[in-house]
């Protein structure tokens, strides 16, 4: 019999519609039947495509005695971290500080006053690998809280006292903005390089989890300094994870982290947010290389996203998961679903896949083995093998007696092969929601690479067409233009949850890459919609920086700020960068006030904290190198026009931002948005480039050699 979380429409909390447990989704009723009942909150917060999230659910909440424990003694509420950060970012602090770790599933009990007093991450159900057994916790909790309350909720009130202090608000000891200087970038890119594996790409030791915002610092740097180490490091790991097992070498796409040092063996999600800063990350090293190798990646990203992740409205989709059902328990009822099934091979499956004459040059380009490649400490892959970049194409025509051209036509008809074989497996299930935050990364991704790739890739149209796209779904199903309000998650037919502080600074990125992909007004004006929206809901005054929330749920127990770039970049620091974009549009003293004191926060010795913020890194190098202006004016698909965007396509310019120009009406109403526009027009009726800086430009050109010269010194 189905609990309460049937009605529901996020995919984590109607994966555990079915459970036996008492489930309630977070909200007045949970919350209301606490208090009257006294009873403590069991708080369960997790994803629907966290294979421990999966384990847990198996062990625990489909386990009849565990459940009866649950129902009887608490009031237990499901959380989808990804459609409420705000919650699961508060308790996710707690779960740290007292533990010193975090992740999903997170396990946290509450008073009903919703202040934490014990918590934790995955429980298996009775104790071992040194982890206390659930029921066993369960058991103790009840106890506690029917014999000692007074002590629990005392000392539950003195954790969420300290929280609070750890949190609030403060401004700087001197009243004063001070900003760190160029040198704290040194200092940034001197934590890197000691945390460099130069062995096997990456920073720090296994498990290895891709940070795209690593390297747009990584790069920046390099731009504004000359100093090759951030551009090496950044190309080496990039071609690490390109290669190894990180990435799915069958369909695109990056799954979650990598297990292993070597980038070899991955846990298989793969997460939308990764595919898109993967994407901007591999672009930008393309630029600042040259090496096609990483745009050939970051096509073939992009193709995953938009054959399998985009939504038939053009809403772009948060993820697939990790586990599935084997391909030979597919007819058994209630086959239990193990992780990276879909993406694994046995030898003979790569033989029944491609035939037998393309089967050793599979095997001998992606590692496989007979008897399996993939090492896990559960001894789950054994005798499969994950797919990797073993040999490169030369070694293996040496090694085969072909050409390379013949070696890269027969591993192309082997890919459609063993694409073709895997789509026959039982697939993983597709956590379907649209999240405005991820698919602002998504149309920032989409957008790069259309304006980069214009003229060179046949798929450039395809990429610009899937952000505009998605760009028009989240207006159409996830913009509350009326209230001035973007929705956090649409799913089915129903947009829900006022926006966080990441979706409005997600959305501006993508839609200021949008605007200097296309240079249509509409995607600027609503870009500065949004950041005026954020800078009014979110900002704080008194610290500098931007809340998560807007401080307006009650139910959520602290206003947090995110500093850290994990997985997904902190809020703030995007926010910056977009300003800093902005104000180098249209001049704006209070808006450059903003990033000003947002990069203070860091202090001066900012580059000493550099591996927990890199973007805000990448913030202060573009703040100190100062962003110019490239203006084209020319019909968008003149020859003349395209040859002068292709020659800033293809020079890696950081710090500058693009705007096209289409005479006539359009720069007319763009002129009202930009003001220094009005009077940069065609000269001698042809295509006209202008570089500025500071609003004053430099002798237009129509001649793409000269405007190469121009920028022949430009970062």
């Amino acid at each position: 019999m189905a609990n309460r979380l049937a009605g529901e429409r996020s995919p984590y909390l109607l994966q555990h519609a079915g459970n036996p447990v008492d489930w309630y989704p977070w909200g007045p009723e949970a919350l209301a039947r606490a208090r009257a009942e006294q009873k403590p909150i069991f708080l369960s917060v997790g994803y629907s495509t966290c294979h421990w999230c999966h384990v847990m659910e198996h062990e625990s909440f489909e386990h009849a005695g565990i459940a009866a424990a649950l129902n009887a003694h608490f009031v237990s509420i499901k959380v989808d971290r990804e459609e409420r950060p705000d919650i699961d970012r508060v308790y996710m602090l707690f779960v740290q500080a007292t533990t010193g770790q975090g992740g999903w599933p997170m396990s946290v009990f509450l008073t009903p006053d919703l202040e934490p007093f014990y918590g934790g991450t995955y429980f298996p159900p009775t104790s071992r690998h040194g982890r206390p057994g659930f029921l066993d916790v369960l058991e103790e909790i009840g106890r506690a809280w029917r014999d000692e309350r007074a002590r629990v909720t005392a000392s539950a009130a003195t954790l969420a006292a300290r929280l609070r202090e750890a949190t609030r608000p403060e401004a700087p000891p001197d009243g004063g903005v001070h900003v760190a200087p160029r040198q704290a970038l040194d200092e940034g890119l001197a934590e890197y390089v000691k945390a460099y594996d130069a062995r096997l790409g990456g920073f720090g030791p296994a498990p290895k989890f891709p940070r795209p915002s690593e390297f747009l610092f990584l790069l920046r740097h390099h731009a504004l300094s000359g100093n090759p180490e951030g551009l090496e490091m950044t190309l080496e790991t990039l071609r690490a994870m390109s290669t190894g097992g990180l990435r799915d070498h069958v369909a695109g796409g990056f799954h979650r982290y990598s297990v292993d040092a070597e980038w070899r063996v991955p846990h298989f999600e793969k997460m939308l947010y990764d595919q898109a800063q993967m994407v901007l990350a591999l672009l930008e090293a393309a630029q600042a290389s040259g090496d096609p190798f990483y745009v050939s990646v970051a096509e073939d990203t992009l193709g995953y996203v938009a054959r399998e992740l985009t939504g038939v409205d053009g809403g772009v989709l948060s993820a697939e998961d990790a586990d599935s059902v084997p391909a030979d328990e597919a007819d058994r009822p209630h086959a239990r679903r193990l992780e990276g099934a879909y993406y694994l091979w046995s030898l003979e499956e790569v033989i029944d896949a491609v035939g037998e004459a393309l089967a050793p040059l599979v095997a001998a380009r992606f590692g496989v083995r007979p008897e399996g490649n993939a090492a896990d400490p559960l001894g789950e892959f054994r005798g499969r093998n994950v797919l990797y970049v073993a040999r490169d194409i030369e070694d293996l025509a040496q090694a085969f007696g072909h050409s390379v051209d013949d070696i890269i036509r027969d591993l192309r008809t082997a890919r459609l092969r063993l694409h073709e074989a895997r789509r026959q497996r039982p697939r993983p299930s597709l956590d379907d929601k649209v999240l405005t935050a991820w698919n602002g990364l998504a149309i920032a991704a989409f957008a790069r690479a259309a304006r980069q790739l214009r003229g060179r890739s046949a798929q450039a149209p395809t990429w610009l067409r899937a952000a505009e796209r998605a760009a028009q779904f989240v207006r159409a199903a996830l913009w509350d233009a009326n209230r001035g309000v973007l929705l956090r998650r649409w799913r089915d037919g129903e947009a829900a949850i006022d926006g966080y502080a990441e979706d409005y600074a997600y959305l501006a990125w993508g839609l200021l890459e949008l605007f200097e992909a296309t240079g249509d007004a509409a995607w600027l004006e609503w870009a500065r919609d949004l950041q005026a929206q954020l800078d009014e809901r979110f900002w704080d005054d008194v610290g500098g920086g931007w809340f998560s929330t807007t401080g307006d749920d009650p139910t959520v127990l602290l206003r947090m700020k995110e500093d850290y770039d994990g997985a997904e970049p902190a809020a703030s620091a995007v926010a910056a960068m977009n300003l800093l974009r902005l104000v180098h549009l249209a001049p704006d003293p209070e808006a450059l006030a903003r990033v000003e004191r947002t990069l203070a926060r860091g202090g001066p010795a900012i580059g000493r904290a550099a591996r927990a913020v890199p973007f805000l890194l990448a913030d202060l190098a573009t703040y100190h190198a100062g962003l110019r202006q490239i203006v084209i004016v020319g019909a968008p698909d003149d020859p003349a026009t395209l040859a002068l965007h292709d020659v800033v396509a293809q020079t890696y310019l950081p710090f500058s931002v693009v705007v096209p120009v289409a005479p006539g009406h359009a720069q007319a109403h763009l002129a009202h948005l930009l003001p220094f526009l009005e009077t940069l027009t065609l000269r001698d009726g042809r295509p006209t480039a202008y570089v500025c800086e500071g609003f004053t430009c430099q002798a237009p050109t129509t001649d793409p050699d000269t405007l190469a010269r121009h920028l022949g010194g430009a970062v």
